[in-house]
């Protein structure tokens, strides 16, 4: 079954970038940016992981 540490090294690449845009963000607009993006990662990730589910 797929769980939450089975991400590709590309999706952690992803969310480790965002997360030290994030960091560096000197606005809440930059901010607000980056986490609209991250819950698009989060929602690939999702997908990805229902996929493989239905695969089994």
């Amino acid at each position: 079954m797929a769980s939450s540490t089975d991400s590709s090294p590309e999706v952690n690449e992803d969310v480790r970038r965002l997360h030290e845009r994030y960091q560096s963000a000197t606005t809440d607009e930059e901010r607000h940016e980056i986490v609209l993006e991250m819950g698009k990662l989060d929602g690939r990730r999702h997908d990805d992981i229902y996929a493989a589910l239905e695969n089994e």
